[in-house]
């Protein structure tokens, strides 16, 4: 269970937005916390897991990939220690597939194919650290729906 309160304020936002239909009110309370946090000299897991979510309510496929990349150069900065200490189920390098799986279903938005298979690729990589339960079929979904994308395009 997350004991962190912050993950927690993040969490709220992020029902807002996926449950609740109130994207803009979402993008708000991500910027408040994101300011809250002291922006990109804050936590790596904070920066990681609100950078994440706060690519979900971008218009701009640039601004959604200049977020998603954020969270992803986060995550490496994240340790096992401090992702227990939050009380997240999700191992570190559980963070990853749905990281890449983000920046590489923007860089296909872009036109940026080959940056698309590689960010794929690398999903694909570290998907094993990922459940057989919910959210681990939503990520292995985006990920085989990703890969139709590009054998398209």
């Amino acid at each position: 269970m997350i004991t962190d309160p912050t993950l927690t304020r993040i969490g709220e936002a992020v029902t807002l937005h996926h449950h609740q239909g109130q994207r803009a009110a979402a993008h708000e309370m991500f910027a408040q916390i994101w300011d809250d946090i002291g922006g990109e000299q804050g936590d790596p897991l904070h920066i990681c897991v609100l950078a994440h979510a706060m690519a979900d309510v971008q218009d701009d496929v640039r601004q959604e990939l200049t977020w998603d990349l954020r969270a992803l150069a986060a995550a490496d900065l994240v340790t096992a220690e401090r992702v227990a200490e939050a009380g997240v189920t999700l191992s570190v390098t559980g963070l990853y597939p749905s990281l890449h799986l983000n920046v590489g279903e923007c860089y296909r938005k872009l036109g940026d194919l080959d940056r698309a298979r590689e960010h794929l690729q690398r999903a694909r990589e570290t998907i094993g650290a990922l459940g057989d339960d919910d959210y681990g079929q939503l990520i292995r979904g985006g990920l085989e729906q990703l890969a139709q994308q590009l054998s398209t395009e």
